[in-house]
């Protein structure tokens, strides 16, 4: 791809990039998008959701419809002084870009913007509609963001065919892997209770931290499920636990523990809970529990969108990208149920939710070509 459009890449990207955006502000950034998109015909409706900014955008009426989805919003930059450069300032050094947002994900959200500038340009009269998806609750709740999207197109009739997410998919090289599913994920808190009382006297008193050892052998050796071919099997991980007042001879009344559980598309949450909560009461607690289910498992079994998505990393980056499931969870997980074909394809992820955050910049404008090529594939064999 040319190096006109890895310029115009990386400079939007440096205008995003210099918005502090973190979750749930937007900072101007959508606005900056539609600014864009709306000389190129972009039918733009702006959806608030809370403190939440949300956008739809969509050229033509005919199918299939194309999306690109995205949020704008990024995670807290950390301590200042762990950065080389300002993280809201943008920085080029040694051929990569630096700044909170850089890889997850605002320069996917300009490669988007420039490779639709790009696309139009060549193909005025393409098939099918494009349609831009754009939230600032990504990184945070999730719940005023894709998912209200989502609600708000169901009720106008409007069925996404394919999807792009630009999540940062790729991991020694950009195009290396692309993701056709993610695992589902439901946490839990369980708060085991005991009885307080002074070290010196354990008969007086009932410690749960002692009581919750049993019970936490056997979780972690439970095997849930064996996966299946796309997915690993679910795993059960314990995030934090809490116990104690901070004395050294007091015995804690309770005990709190969060946990994890990442499942394919072999279990359901609902088996889940019901085998948990069958081992917690075979150890005979007194216990609180409660759950939330922060997204389910989905997968694109259909090919088309897969084969565009994988001809086009060939074409441009002479790579044949890998298909996988792994990592955390996505707005995906809100647009797959719907019926659209959904994949993820952005930038590698190496550096992403840490201090001096980073991209490539020759990894912009490549990026930028795929998705060009991707549109091509999927419309202009319609014209």
């Amino acid at each position: 791809m040319s190096t006109v459009l890895t310029d115009r890449t990386l400079a939007l990207a440096q205008e995003l990039i210099r918005r502090p955006s973190v979750t749930p502000r937007d900072e101007g950034c959508q606005e900056l998008m539609i600014s864009r998109l709306e000389p190129l015909g972009f039918d733009v409706a702006r959806l608030r959701s809370g403190d939440v900014d949300n956008f739809w955008a969509q050229r033509g009426n005919a199918k299939p419809l194309v999306v690109f989805a995205g949020h704008t919003d990024v995670v807290p930059p950390g301590p200042r002084d762990a950065w080389l450069s300002d993280p809201f300032e943008p920085t080029v050094r040694s051929g990569l870009l630096y700044g909170r947002g850089a890889a997850d994900m605002k320069g996917s959200l300009a490669a988007f913007i420039t490779a639709i500038e790009e696309f139009v340009a060549r193909h005025p009269e393409h098939g099918g509609a494009i349609g831009l998806l754009v939230t600032s609750d990504e990184e945070g709740p999730a719940v005023d963001g894709t998912v209200k999207v989502m609600e708000w197109l169901r009720g106008r009739g409007i069925q996404i065919e394919y999807c792009v997410v630009g999540e940062p998919s790729s991991v020694e090289h950009l195009g290396d892997v692309i993701k056709i599913g993610r695992r589902g994920s439901l946490n839990g808190f369980l708060t085991i209770q005991g009885k307080q009382g002074h070290v010196a006297y354990p008969h007086l008193a009932v410690n749960p931290i002692h009581l919750a050892g049993p019970l936490i052998s056997e979780l972690v050796r439970t095997e849930w499920d064996d996966g299946d071919d796309d997915f690993p099997a679910t795993s059960f991980q314990i995030s934090n636990v809490h116990a104690g007042t901070g004395a050294e001879n007091v015995i804690p009344g309770s005990m709190g523990i969060r946990f994890n559980f990442r499942f394919s598309t072999a279990v359901t949450d609902a088996e889940l809970r019901k085998r948990f909560e069958d081992v917690l009461r075979r150890h005979q607690l007194f216990y609180e529990l409660t759950w939330k289910l922060s997204g389910q498992p989905f997968l694109t079994r259909g090919e088309t969108l897969v084969n565009a998505v994988r001809e086009a990393v060939r074409a441009e980056l002479g790579c044949d990208p890998e298909r996988s499931t792994s990592g955390g969870t996505s707005d995906g997980r809100f647009i797959a149920p719907t019926g659209a074909e959904v994949i993820e394809l952005g930038p590698r992820n190496a550096t992403i939710h840490q201090v001096n955050e980073c991209v490539a910049v020759a990894d912009l404008g490549r990026l930028a070509g795929v998705y060009v090529r991707v549109l091509e594939g999927l419309l202009v064999k319609s014209e």
